[in-house]
Formats: C-alpha cells, sequence, structure tokens
C-alpha cells in the first residue's frame, strides 16, 4: 500500500506507517495541481488543511482506501463524498486534546487576572496595581459545547479549578460525573458565567453563534472559541461586548484568519478586539503545542494499523 503526505508535519510521519510496511512518499510542499497527478497512484492520503477535498478531487483518486486527517476536524473534507466513494475518513482528534485544554485554561486565567494588561505595562515602566485587580476562576459556572475529546479534557482541567460544570452534547449522553452536569442548552443560557465551544465546522454550526445566540444568555459571560472562527459571526461578539452581554473574549480562532484579506465589515470587528484589554487573541495554536504534533502521527499510525488488519 502506498501512502501521499501532502503536508508539513513532524518527520516522524514517514518512518511510522514504514514500519507497518507502508511505502511513503511526503511531499510537503507539493502543489494541488501536482497532487491530482499523483494522487491517482495511492491507496492512503494524509492531509492536514493544505486543500478541500470534494467529489471532484475523489475522481481523481481511484485507489484511495482512506484518507488520515492530521488534526482534529473534518470540515475540509466532504465525508459523504468520500463515503459514496468507499474511501474511510479519520482524524487524529484525540491528539491534541491536552494542548487545547491547557491553552484555554492559560487564555482565561490570563484574561481573569489581567496577566495580559498588567504584564505590558510593567514592561512599560508602569506599576498599577487597584487596576490590574483580577478575579478568580474558583467558582465559576462554566457552559461547555460539545463534549468530545476536547470538551471532555477542558472540562477535566476546569473542575480542578473548582469551577461548576455544564456540558451539552448533541450527539452525547450519559456522560455526566460528580463534576460534570450534563444539561440542555437553556441551562447553559441560564447559568453560564463562561462559554468554552468545542463543536465541528458543519453546515448546521457554521455562523451558529450570531446575535440570537448572544441574546439568549440571561448574565454577562467570558466566552471562548477554540473550536472553529466560521461558527461564530465576528461582528455580532463585537456588537455583545459593546452592550455588555460579553465581558471578555478568548479567541484562538476567526472568522476570516488571513489578515491581510478581511473585509471591511470583519476589519471593523478584528480592529475593536484588538484594541481591547478584555480580548486574548492567538493565531489558531491551541493544539499546536510540541507534544501533540508527534502525537498526531502516532494516532494516525494506530488508526491506519487498524485499517489495514481489518
Amino acid at each position: 500500500m502506498r501512502i501521499l503526505i501532502v503536508d508539513e508535519m513532524h518527520p516522524s510521519i514517514v518512518e511510522m506507517p514504514k514500519a507497518l510496511g507502508l511505502e511513503v512518499d511526503y511531499f510537503p510542499n507539493i502543489d494541488f495541481e501536482e497532487v491530482l497527478l499523483k494522487v491517482g497512484e495511492y491507496e492512503g492520503l494524509i492531509i492536514r488543511s493544505k486543500f478541500k477535498i470534494n467529489e471532484e478531487f475523489l475522481s481523481y483518486a481511484k485507489k484511495l482506501k482512506f484518507i488520515g486527517r492530521a488534526g482534529a476536524g473534518l470540515d475540509l473534507i466532504d465525508v459523504d463524498a468520500c463515503k459514496k466513494a468507499g474511501v474511510i475518513v479519520f482524524g487524529a482528534n484525540e491528539a491534541n486534546k491536552v494542548a487545547v485544554a491547557e491553552h484555554i485554561i492559560g487564555m482565561l486565567l490570563s484574561l481573569l487576572h489581567k496577566i495580559n494588561t498588567a504584564n505590558k505595562e510593567v514592561k512599560a515602566n508602569e506599576w498599577n496595581r487597584e487596576k490590574n485587580r483580577g478575579e478568580e476562576l474558583f467558582g465559576k459556572t462554566v457552559g461547555i459545547i460539545g463534549y468530545g475529546n476536547n470538551g471532555q479534557a477542558t472540562a477535566e482541567r476546569l473542575a480542578a479549578f473548582g469551577c461548576k460544570i455544564l456540558a451539552y452534547d448533541k450527539f452525547k449522553y450519559g456522560f455526566g460525573t460528580h463534576l460534570v452536569k450534563e444539561v440542555e442548552l437553556y441551562e447553559i443560557y441560564q447559568n453560564s458565567e463562561i462559554l468554552s465551544l468545542h463543536i465541528p465546522l458543519t453546515n448546521v454550526t457554521d455562523n451558529w453563534v450570531n446575535k440570537s445566540f448572544f441574546d439568549k444568555f440571561k448574565k454577562p459571560f467570558y466566552f471562548c472559541n477554540i473550536a472553529r472562527g466560521e461558527i461564530v459571526v465576528l461582528k455580532d461578539l463585537v456588537a455583545a461586548m459593546k452592550e455588555g452581554k460579553v465581558k471578555g473574549a478568548c479567541l484562538d480562532v476567526l472568522e476570516n484568519e488571513k489578515l491581510n484579506k478581511l473585509t471591511i465589515e470583519q476589519k471593523a470587528s478584528f480592529d475593536y478586539l484588538v484594541t481591547h484589554d478584555n480580548v486574548i487573541l492567538t493565531p489558531h495554536v491551541a493544539g499546536w503545542s510540541r507534544e501533540s504534533y508527534v502525537k498526531i502521527n502516532e494516532v494516525l499510525r494506530d488508526k491506519i494499523k487498524r485499517f489495514i488488519e481489518k
């Protein structure tokens, strides 16, 4: 079996499949047109986020038996088209859950305790104690929407900080524990002081977090999104912040992450966010730790192994 790898990944991605007796071609700098010319020769494809895979792409890949997504989320892959073509699709969602959960904790602590502003001010020879008085994470009610790998790992760490965890998942039930209360969405709207999104980007969730969504919350809350930027209508988040419905935001993703290609509306929203100290922004790196970089390959190796042993 031959595998084509078309994205830059940790070098172990080459040796791990080889250890399973597979032939691996690693072309991290290959362009889309070259992939179309080559992919028909391969039974396996590993991709991160270089391009979308749809029915047209699959028409060039007649031998393809599986696609491995080196990361969490399959929004760049038309899973229905793959199923129709008999191509198995799997991701490495488990690989970055620790990195994501730790990143959220770091963002929240920085925001609540004003670490970001205090650090900036002291470096500028300003010593403002009262202005940088923090707020404790302990005792906060946190709503988590999406209780998969990342949602669960985040809940476990927040529970260790003494938070009350309310979790909702459209596709799961019976996961509540003494630390996590399984709830419907209305209870999250009613009680959350912090909200964290852990849901995939789909036709249903695209632009799901909009004005109507923010209006459902009964008390001001802190908002966290490390899932997908397209889930949140950024101008509606900004409006909710201006109205005091959202007290602050931790955003690792944006609806348009090509900052040099923002629309006028997107630029206005982005400019508002970057000028406010109650917003923490990072460049889609929540799951991008040195450890997860290797774990992704390990998860893919194990899933490929199970696939070829069926």
